[in-house]
């Protein structure tokens, strides 16, 4: 049986109700949506490991935002999608101590270079603790990919986060959905941690709390759909045999992104990083942060 690609919880929660019927109770999952601000908002609680397995996602809860209304009006949103996000991200951090954020992902292939350019947005507090001792000490560090840097992400996460002394570890990176409205317009919170390029199938040592031995808090926006994904997806109609042989055996390797993915992810980016700066320094505002940004 084909399997439709997602690292979105409530997408993977959504695929077993559809194969299973949605009168079937899914064991070891809770599952919520609710509506603010005019924002849609999803939590997928997974508390067991018969949970764990039938969503093939870690044990934890998974909070998912739509930030689609900020696109339809960029400027009248930012403020409310940045205020949103700090809220989403804010029960998954511990309430004191320093953060290290890392921002996975290839900086030159604009798909996967949300991470980097989220850490173009955030406010470096950990060098200036004896000038603004009511910040939160942040630090971060965006060091690129296994191809280009010869290290394993959990490897300089892992040094760099021991180095500050942080008490926690935000990591941002590009994750693969089973839909084409959802890239660009979704972001997901976990406090599971992430498995670098399991996405696009290239699958690295896992960032979570067992690896890095302190809380690993994940920030992923799907940016990519694999084809064969997108025609099951976009074809609910056809059944699986009915895929075209060739889709079937190579499907899987092609990955599709929008067209105006450049535009989408300077956005995002920087949506993001508005949202962690109100989340790690409680009682800012997006105008204070721009201030500060310079």
């Amino acid at each position: 049986m084909l399997q439709r690609r997602t690292d979105l919880a409530m997408e993977a929660e959504a695929l077993w109700r559809e194969s299973a019927g949605s009168t079937t109770r899914l064991p070891g999952v809770r599952a919520r949506e609710t509506n603010r601000k005019g924002y849609a908002l999803t939590q997928v609680d997974i508390l067991d490991e018969e949970g764990a397995q039938a969503l093939r996602k870690p044990v934890g809860t998974y909070r998912t935002m739509d930030v689609s209304p900020y696109f339809r009006s960029r400027s009248e949103e930012f403020s409310t999608a940045a205020e949103l996000l700090a809220e989403e991200l804010t029960p998954l951090l511990p309430e004191e101590g320093g953060v290290f954020v890392a921002g996975l992902g290839n900086r030159a292939m604009t798909p996967d270079a949300i991470g980097p350019l989220t850490v173009e947005h955030l406010l470096i507090t950990r060098h200036l603790r004896e000038i603004l001792p009511d910040f939160r000490p942040v630090s971060a560090a965006a060091a690129g990919v296994l191809g280009t840097t010869g290290l394993e992400s959990a490897e300089w996460v892992r040094g760099l986060a021991e180095r500050s002394e942080a008490a926690a570890v935000i990591v941002v990176d590009a994750l693969a959905s089973r839909s084409l409205d959802r890239l660009c317009t979704t972001v997901q919170f976990s406090d599971t941690g992430i498995i670098p390029g399991s996405g696009v199938g290239n699958a690295r040592t896992a960032l979570n709390r067992e690896s890095l031995g302190i809380p690993v808090i994940s920030i992923g926006v799907p940016t990519v759909v694999d084809s064969l994904t997108l025609a099951l997806d976009l074809l609910p109609e056809v059944s699986q045999e009915e895929i075209p042989a060739p889709l079937r055996s190579r499907g899987a390797a092609l990955f599709v992104t929008p067209r105006d993915v450049d535009e989408q992810i300077l956005q995002l980016s920087k949506l993001i990083g508005y949202g962690i700066n109100m989340a790690l320094q409680p009682g800012l505002t997006v105008e204070d942060v721009a201030a500060l940004l310079g």
